[in-house]
């Protein structure tokens, strides 16, 4: 049992300093200028939560794949459509149902990779359901945090324009 309480921490620590050694140096996350008209009617607090999101997850998976340790990684949302409306659309249209009114959602994100090594890759990638039988789950942005997930994991295996 003593064995095992020394080696414990020592494994503990070793496997902490190595997931904080691999991260990519800094995930930023914006909004095009284009955008930027239609975000206000999407509303400033969804808009902000999705930046966050975007950010959350690229660098969470970039993190756990060990993937593009030092590398700056800029990312610009280009367009945002959620699965349901958001609190500002509901303010805006009282008709709309919060919980039946369904929509083809997505996001469109754009921008580029700096590695550690200074090579500059440029990053383009969008998602959006098909049709509305493809729409899964009851989140308003149900769709754009699959397409966050799906760019996160492409940056993790080195595809940074979706084809």
């Amino acid at each position: 049992m003593r064995p095992f309480a020394f080696i414990a921490p020592v494994t503990a620590a070793l496997a902490l300093a190595s997931a904080v050694s691999a991260q990519p140096s800094a995930v930023v996350v914006t909004v095009s200028p284009d955008f930027a008209k239609t975000a206000e009617e999407l509303g400033q607090r969804d808009v902000q939560q999705q930046i966050d999101d975007l950010t959350a997850t690229v660098t969470r998976v970039l993190t756990q794949r060990d993937a593009l340790d030092g590398a700056r990684i800029e990312l610009t949302i280009t367009d945002l459509k959620p699965n349901r409306p958001t609190m500002q659309q509901l303010s805006d249209k009282p008709g709309l149902d919060a919980m039946r009114s369904i929509s083809i959602g997505g996001a469109a994100i754009e921008g580029t990779v700096t590695t550690a090594a200074g090579g500059t890759q440029p990053v383009k990638y969008d998602y959006y359901s098909t049709n509305l039988a493809d729409v899964r789950g009851y989140s308003t942005w149900q769709d754009a945090r699959t397409a966050y997930d799906r760019l996160a994991r492409n940056l993790a295996e080195g595809r940074y324009v979706k084809r």
